[in-house]
């Protein structure tokens, strides 16, 4: 079973997990600058200009640098730095929404990184193209992904060399900003 809420502190190494669409950088970020711990991004790790994948070795190496400080709050679901990350974490935070909340939340991520052109990581920025007419696309691959990972990561959790973990499930946005501001409050309560 799976906490769905701290148990006292949530360390000061904490992964944020989730499909795709699901929030992890804006949760990880909000994290992050209420606990004053530096965040750290995977996709920022793992994308090259030009929407190139870095090779798995680049990729793996720039996750150890980043991890080298005594905090960290790392989003990202990457399998290849995996063995990495987790056993390093004190804290994993699984945003386990439900399938059409996802792509709701992708969908308006989507068209409104394609409206401003927002630089995402070594120049990418999303297009109407890349992501609605290629079969590079993240819906397709929110299609792929999404069910395979909720059965699995259950069972991945629950192994023996995850149990360091405080493990939180949220399972709605609105259940992960009730979650935020219950710690929110009580880092006020501890500062006052």
């Amino acid at each position: 079973m799976m906490e769905t809420s701290p148990s006292g502190d949530l360390g000061r190494r904490i992964v944020v997990i989730g499909t795709t669409g699901s929030g992890k950088t804006t949760l990880a970020r909000r994290l992050s600058q209420l606990l004053d711990i530096p965040h750290v991004e995977l996709d920022a790790l793992n994308w090259e200009p030009d929407w190139v994948q870095a090779p798995t070795e680049v990729f793996r190496q720039r996750t150890e640098e980043a991890l080298r400080g005594e905090a960290w709050l790392v989003d990202g679901n990457y399998s290849a730095v995996r063995d990495i990350v987790w056993p390093r974490a004190a804290t994993l935070v699984w945003l386990d929404y439900g399938f059409l909340v996802t792509l709701r939340q992708l969908l308006g991520r989507t068209l409104r990184r394609i409206a401003s052109q927002e630089e995402l990581w070594s120049g990418n920025r999303e297009s109407f193209r890349a992501q609605f007419l290629s079969r590079d696309s993240l819906f397709i691959w929110l299609f792929q992904t999404y069910w395979r990972r909720r059965r699995q990561l259950p069972a991945l959790l629950m192994g023996p060399e995850y149990a360091q973990l405080t493990k939180i499930r949220l399972r709605s946005p609105e259940e992960a900003r009730l979650w935020l501001s219950r710690l929110d409050a009580a880092r006020q309560q501890r500062t006052a």
